[in-house]
């Protein structure tokens, strides 16, 4: 299911990239109706994308900067904060638990597991393990296969 959230998300994109005005919020909005999931025409993601659960209570900031094999789990936040303009940047190969949420001008290295519930504020480095509120790296040198 979470490959039809996709693709409406990339119909938005098309014509965002067009600058034809309506249609890219048309499908924004159509994947909150039907998925419960706030992924704007504009984000930038790579290649295999994977949203657990159909999307559900997923939500992206419009700017946030996705890379390739990543793992969103249900309820997870990715954005900004009210006070500061950018936004998270992940890399490639990331895992992001149920309920995560990662705030500000954060930047994920490569092959990260973010575990349940965490709140990111801070940059996180290569193959680490980041769990708790605020998340701190619990083990680092770790591959993603390992966890999921």
């Amino acid at each position: 299911m979470y490959r039809l959230v996709i693709l409406i998300q990339k119909c938005g994109r098309f014509f965002y990239t067009k600058k034809i005005p309506f249609l890219p919020t048309f499908f924004n909005y159509l994947n909150r109706l039907m998925f419960s999931v706030w992924f704007p025409s504009s984000v930038k993601y790579g290649r295999n994308l994977v949203l657990g659960y159909g999307g559900l209570g997923i939500v992206i900031h419009n700017r946030v900067v996705i890379g390739d094999d990543c793992h969103i789990d249900q309820n997870v936040t990715l954005g900004g904060t009210s006070k500061i303009e950018q936004v998270p940047i992940l890399g490639n190969s990331i895992y992001i638990g149920a309920g995560a949420k990662i705030i500000g001008p954060v930047k994920i290295g490569n092959n990260v597991v973010i575990g349940a519930n965490a709140v990111v504020i801070k940059d996180i480095p290569d193959n680490s393990l980041v769990v708790g509120v605020p998340g701190k790296v619990v083990k680092t040198g770790i591959y993603k296969s390992d966890y999921v």
